[in-house]
């Protein structure tokens, strides 16, 4: 907003540096983007559409330098029947006001032709100025029609036709919809509400009867058909940004002032001004200790008063603060704490004691989503793997494999075909981020993910996915191996330890996307709660990918973290033995270790299995699994026969229930 410091000072008793101006008002939150000579100009933001004009800068002046703010000089309103006649057919136009003059059109007097230019308005014809300069100073937004260009004595505002055209000032056909507002006589649109008038009716050399439009329209409105003709104007940025709906009559007023002071014409007879549903100015109680406590300050009462009256508030003492009427003007107040904001502008932040905090109580403990997200981004990232955050919305055959299309969740308008469902896995994003980054020579890729799934059928739900390929990394003695199906199966393990929630494993066949022999489902319970696996197809990747992925709304319901019982460290020895056993290839390491763990009896506390072997001297379609056996008393020591007891009888229900035989027997 370009400012005139001459122009503001008609308004206010300003110093004469206009540096001291600007530094004034940018103390009250108006930046200063630069200072020609006497221009300044001024970034208002889009909530303060009243600071648009001088006087709005002015009254900002006014409270700032503790100075009087002298009003524009406005005419009588005009006596006499009006001319035209005005209505509305459209709630987007709140309030509809028009003057009738007539006028010698020709160019303005120098003074008001040079405000325009430092205001950044080209100056036109001394009609078509008064409009610009009244929008200018006072905020309001005009029009001028030439009264011999319209057909009939009435103005309807309405919504335009599908496909009318209207071509405006500048010069261009514009095409119209119907959720566009228009000015129409009888036969024609003849403006664009809000936005930009037309050339049928455009005030010329030969003009001598002129309607003033001075009117209200919804911001939303204006903003909307603003941006779908591509067609920005200084009324339209005014409008959009909420323009004050008691000020028509005032700015038709003070047209009809200028244009008698400059002899450019009269006014004949009264303003016709069209008002359905009168705004209510709202009421806000701001109480003394809300304005303390906000501000970090006590604020004496008379300064309170005099600031607030200053930009225009009504302002009534209470027992515990003031009743304040909020102005129409200031669209942007509607809260006690915007009152407080207003305070401290003209109070000065600046003026505001520096304070330690007050001490506060503990903070409040994170929701649990939020906490167990915490502890398995901190638990994989130490585990070696790296967090990726990928798209939500994926490509429909990306999705294919891990839902059938029924399921899916379609995007009614995607941006293209790669964002057209919501991913009903995280796994195909996290295979994509893998291979991007095998394809810049990071041979060894190890990514987590904690999101949200969709599907039709259970709704969105939050899900950790993983991926690895290449190596589990290096040591000094040497490689350790290629990722396989165990790591996968480990991260699994690992996530459930750390929440308490006991997973199993077991053979998955409905797991289409992995490879058959490499893949399992999850299980907490009861409930499915996720799998593990090979991927199946990886046409861009030479090595194996294994993936895996659990809900973690289901982990949170079994999730006995931070509920575990203590404990005790063992006061006394263990007892340690290794089996090798003989077993079909297909059994399930889940189901072996069931058949041990009931079997054995309570000493028995770990199970653990420690080497695989397939090769000379085992059988084919045979394996042999080594499985570490743990048993403990808590209190005293087990001697060899309890042990050798318990081995026993493990070996025998292994017998029995799989056809297990001890190697080497």
């Amino acid at each position: 907003m370009r400012v005139l410091v001459s122009w503001l000072r008609e308004f206010v008793e300003a110093p004469a540096d206009v540096a001291s101006v600007a530094e004034a008002l940018a103390s009250c939150g108006f930046a200063v983007d630069g200072i020609e000579g006497d221009v300044v100009d001024f970034d208002v933001t889009a909530n303060r559409p009243d600071a648009l004009s001088v006087y709005g800068l002015a009254r900002e002046a006014s409270v700032a330098f503790r100075r009087p703010l002298r009003p524009p000089t406005l005419a009588p309103a005009p006596a006499g029947t009006a001319p035209m006649r005005v209505s509305i057919a459209d709630s987007g136009c709140g309030r509809y006001a028009l003057a009738v003059a007539d006028v010698q059109v020709g160019p303005s007097p120098a003074w008001l032709a040079e405000r325009l230019t430092a205001a950044g308005v080209r100056p036109i014809n001394n009609i078509v100025d008064i409009t610009n300069y009244v929008m200018i100073e006072m905020g309001q937004p005009m029009h001028a029609f030439d009264m011999a260009k319209l057909a009939g004595p009435e103005l309807r505002v309405r919504r335009a036709r599908a496909d009318e055209t209207l071509t405006t000032l500048d010069g261009h056909d514009r095409t119209l919809d119907e959720s566009m507002l228009v000015i129409a006589d009888r036969d024609r649109p003849v403006a664009i509400a809000g936005v930009m008038g037309g050339a049928t009716s455009e005030v010329s050399a030969t003009t001598t009867r002129v309607a003033f439009e001075s009117a209200w329209f919804r911001p939303s409105l204006v903003r909307t058909t603003s941006k779908r003709l591509g067609l920005k104007t200084e009324a339209s940025a005014r409008f959009e940004r909420g323009a004050d709906i008691s000020a028509p009559v005032a700015a038709l007023r003070r047209a009809i002032a200028l244009l008698a002071e400059i002899g450019a014409g009269q006014v004949t007879g009264g303003i016709t001004d069209v008002y359905p549903r009168p705004a209510v100015s709202p009421s806000i109680v701001l109480r003394r200790s809300r304005l303390a406590k906000l501000l970090g300050t006590t604020v004496p009462d008379a300064d309170v008063e005099r600031i607030l009256s200053g930009l225009g508030f009504g302002v009534t003492p209470q027992a515990d603060g003031w009743q304040v009427t909020v102005p129409s003007f200031r669209v942007d107040v509607s809260r006690e704490v915007d009152l407080c904001e207003e305070v401290g502008r003209h109070w000065g932040f600046d003026r505001i004691p520096a304070t330690l905090p007050p001490p506060s109580a503990a903070p409040r403990p994170s929701a649990p989503a939020v906490a167990q997200a915490r502890l398995l981004r901190r638990l994989l990232c130490g585990a070696g793997l790296q967090e990726a955050v990928t798209f939500t919305f994926i490509d429909a055959r990306a999705a294919a494999p891990y839902a059938p299309e029924n399921d899916l969740v379609t995007i009614a308008n995607p941006l293209s075909e790669k964002f057209a469902v919501m991913r009903p896995s995280i796994a195909p994003g996290l295979y994509e981020s893998l291979v991007y980054n095998r394809n810049r020579q990071a041979a060894d890729v190890r990514l987590f993910e904690i999101g949200s799934t969709f599907s039709r059928s259970r709704g969105e739900r939050r899900a950790l996915g993983w991926v690895q390929t290449g190596s589990r990394g290096t040591h000094w003695s040497g490689s350790l191996g290629a990722v396989e199906f165990t790591d996968a199966k480990g991260i699994a393990e690992l996530v459930a330890e750390a929440v308490g929630a006991p997973v199993d494993v077991a053979p998955g066949d409905d797991l289409g996307w992995l490879r058959p022999g490499e893949r399992a489902v999850l299980t907490i319970g009861s409930e499915r709660a996720g799998w593990i696996g090979r991927l199946a197809v990886t046409p861009d990747v030479d090595a194996p990918v294994y993936a895996g992925e659990i809900d973690l709304d289901v982990l949170a319901l079994a999730s006995t973290a931070g509920l575990r019982p203590i404990q005790p460290l063992p006061r006394f020895p263990s007892a340690v033995r290794d089996l090798s056993i003989i077993v079909d290839e297909r059994l399930p390491a889940a189901e072996l270790r069931g058949t041990i763990r009931s079997s054995a009896p309570s000493t028995l506390v770990s199970v653990r299995e420690f080497d695989r072997y397939k090769g000379k001297g085992i059988e084919p379609g045979q394996v042999s699994l080594s499985v570490r056996l743990t048993f403990r008393h808590p209190d005293r020591t087990l001697t060899d026969t309890e042990v050798q007891q318990a081995v026993d009888g493990i070996v025998e229900a292994l017998q029995r229930a799989h056809g297990a035989r001890l190697r080497g027997r």
